[in-house]
């Protein structure tokens, strides 16, 4: 497994559940596309997924950070050579 902790907050707890709201979104809207033979198109309906896209956004605002972990990097254990600045060679070099 990965060595990434997680932050369990309320705020970054409602963040992760964006994707699959919008997934279950685009799949309810072809549904009702299918079902409704054409009256739910995506061209009538794409609105609803910037609304799904907000409401996520204004909870995610709202909601409580109590308990959140910044810096969501573990700490380097003792000895080990921290990692460089600059992982791409050429970047950011001077000429």
């Amino acid at each position: 497994m990965s060595d990434r902790i997680r932050c369990t907050c309320r705020r970054c707890t409602i963040r992760g559940l964006m994707g699959p709201a919008i997934i279950i979104t685009v799949g309810v809207l072809f549904l009702l596309d299918q079902m409704r033979g054409g009256y739910f198109s995506f061209n009538n309906t794409f609105p609803i997924i910037l609304i799904v896209i907000g409401a996520i956004q204004l909870a995610s605002a709202l909601s409580s950070t109590e308990g959140h972990i910044y810096g969501s990097v573990p700490p380097a254990a003792p000895g080990a050579t921290p990692p460089s600045q600059n992982s791409f060679p050429g970047q950011g070099q001077g000429r």
